[in-house]
């Protein structure tokens, strides 16, 4: 029993002076500690600084481009004729105008922008790009199809000569001797002269017609068609695609005709336009249907 005891007393003692000496030794690694982890921190914040201040940096560029961006998109509206009145296309112009550009990572009403703040700025930014590209996609739409729709005007002067026999309108037709409405521009020319398409677009009638003789048919979208008539040959067939000025058949005087020249018609939904307004005029694509149509109402108004 002394024994044991003696050998507790031995261990307490022993325990006593291990954690005197754990105790001792404590502080002295918690100082060293503490001067590593602050020497780091401090390092390790002059970084994060620096990386702030280029990231501001970067942000005040993008700032600054967000709103020469919408300024641009103004003036490419005005030139393309588009009403610049989106709401939310406005707001986000003039949002991005009023935002401070950031030049350093203090702005100039002397707070510090933080990594969140930043963060922020750039969602923002990133919501505003995203509404600009929407905008200049739909700008790109409409001039892409106000471009569709001035390559299928038929302002090509489809033969090479610009003699016409008859003209739009009202008239004694030379074979009947009756009053009837022409319904397009005739033009005198010898047999086997070239007939070129008006504008792009599909054949839709290759075929001897009754009146029209050889009758080709040229679809160009939006229910306009061009129709060249008393033709001596094809060039074309149904289907086939054609573009401006193309060769689709020759000048002949088949059909009801007098004499060799080319029967030229414009329609816009079956009704026959005047095609002297297409015909190498520089005009709003619909003005020159509006002209069109107004002048064949007016026509056909004051003869009947």
């Amino acid at each position: 029993m002394a024994l044991l005891v003696v050998c507790a007393m031995g261990a307490s003692a022993m325990a006593g002076a291990w954690v005197q000496s754990q105790r001792s030794v404590r502080p002295v690694l918690s100082a060293q500690q503490e001067r590593v982890i602050s020497e780091q921190v401090l390092r390790d914040s002059a970084y994060v600084r620096q990386n702030v201040n280029q990231l501001a940096s970067k942000v005040g560029d993008l700032q600054a481009k967000i709103i020469a961006m919408g300024g641009l998109s103004k003036r490419v509206a005005e030139v393309a004729g588009v009403s610049y009145t989106d709401p939310e296309v406005q707001a986000t112009i003039e949002q991005a105008s009023m935002a401070p550009v950031m030049d350093d990572i203090t702005s100039e009403y002397g707070a510090s922008w933080s990594a969140e703040g930043l963060g922020r700025e750039l969602d923002m930014m990133t919501q505003q790009l995203s509404e600009q590209k929407d905008w200049f996609a739909m700008l790109d739409l409409v001039l892409t199809k106000r471009t569709g729709v001035e390559a299928s005007l038929p302002t090509y002067t489809p033969v090479n000569y610009p003699y016409l026999s008859s003209s739009f309108g009202w008239r004694r037709n030379p074979v009947t001797g009756r009053h009837t409405m022409h319904e397009g521009l005739d033009f005198a020319a010898p047999k086997g002269t070239p007939i070129h398409a008006a504008s792009g677009g599909v054949v839709t009638q290759a075929r001897y017609a009754s009146g029209y003789g050889k009758l080709i048919e040229i679809s160009h979208g939006n229910g306009l068609v061009t129709r060249y008539a008393h033709a001596s040959s094809f060039n074309v067939k149904v289907g086939d695609l054609v573009e401006k000025g193309q060769l689709i058949g020759r000048v002949g005087s088949t059909g009801r005709s007098t004499g060799s020249h080319l029967h030229f018609e414009v329609r816009m939904a079956g009704h026959p336009l005047d095609p002297t307004l297409f015909l190498a005029r520089q005009q709003e694509p619909k003005q020159l249907v509006t002209d069109a149509s107004g002048a064949t109402q007016a026509v056909t108004a004051k003869v009947r």
